[in-house]
């Protein structure tokens, strides 16, 4: 089934490229569930998109760092009485700073959102689905995946996982009418870069490297539905990401400090 689905799930929907996803979506006629920690945010975004678009909405608060929670959320996508078929994993946060100065209860709280949570429900996801013989994950990475990244070592680390992972589950699923997709956004114009504490450091960057939230969500939910394996939004972003594959480790990485520094 492509991007216009019959009902689709996207975690880290509260804001940013989740709610562009939930938004889109729900444009094209699917109905949602959203799921984040901001119960009072996806209610406003579930009254909205149901009276924009007459669709179903249905809310899940829940916090995937927690395994209890993941677990809630893991049980609904697997609900055959209200099948998903299309799962968003968008949920995560970046670190910022040199790794020695980092807290390292945040750096594990990094890791479980970022793989841990994205592993186990995508892992809920392909296995309902193949059941049924249809549906699709979208996992969302970063350009940051691409290479390691000083300044964001943990964070870049977290979505090279997400980037590779997601590739190989999608030749896995080959022949079994369920697809996977890992989305792979560069600079993007949403909460990430307060959250992260690079707010100063990021508006110092020149605004063609730049996009926003539905931009991104729109060419992805485009690639997803000609059944890519990858997509990375925008000519510029697609050179870095070439560039970062082709080139030899030394330079990706000196050059991403290079970038970051500004």
């Amino acid at each position: 089934m492509d991007a216009m689905s019959e009902r689709a799930l996207v975690t880290g929907a509260s804001s940013g490229i989740g709610a562009a996803f939930a938004r889109e979506l729900a444009a094209r006629g699917s109905d949602l569930v959203v799921v984040a920690r901001d119960g009072e945010r996806l209610d406003r975004l579930a009254g909205e998109l149901g009276e924009l678009y007459g669709i179903q909405c249905e809310v899940l608060v829940a916090d995937l760092i927690d395994p209890g929670a993941r677990e809630r959320v893991a049980a609904r996508i697997g609900d055959e009485a209200g099948a998903v078929d299309l799962v968003v994993n968008n949920a995560g946060f970046g670190t910022s700073g040199r790794f020695v100065r980092q807290v390292v209860e945040d750096e594990r709280r990094e890791i479980e959102l970022n793989v841990v949570a994205l592993h186990r429900l995508t892992h809920a996801a392909v296995q309902a689905m193949a059941a049924r013989g249809h549906g699709g994950v979208i996992n969302v990475s970063s350009l940051g995946g691409y290479q390691p990244t000083p300044g964001f070592a943990t964070y870049s680390a977290t979505k090279a996982f997400v980037t590779s992972f997601t590739q190989a589950v999608h030749e896995e699923l080959r022949g079994t009418g369920v697809k996977a997709m890992v989305l792979c956004p560069g600079f993007t114009r949403t909460e990430f870069q307060e959250r992260a504490g690079v707010g100063r450091e990021a508006g110092s960057l020149p605004g063609f490297m730049w996009q926003e939230a539905d931009e991104v969500v729109r060419a992805a939910l485009r690639d997803y539905d000609r059944g890519r394996a990858v997509s990375v939004p925008g000519p510029l972003n697609t050179a870095a990401a070439v560039f970062a594959t082709m080139a030899p480790g030394i330079a990706g990485r000196k050059v991403a400090a290079v970038v970051l520094r500004r």
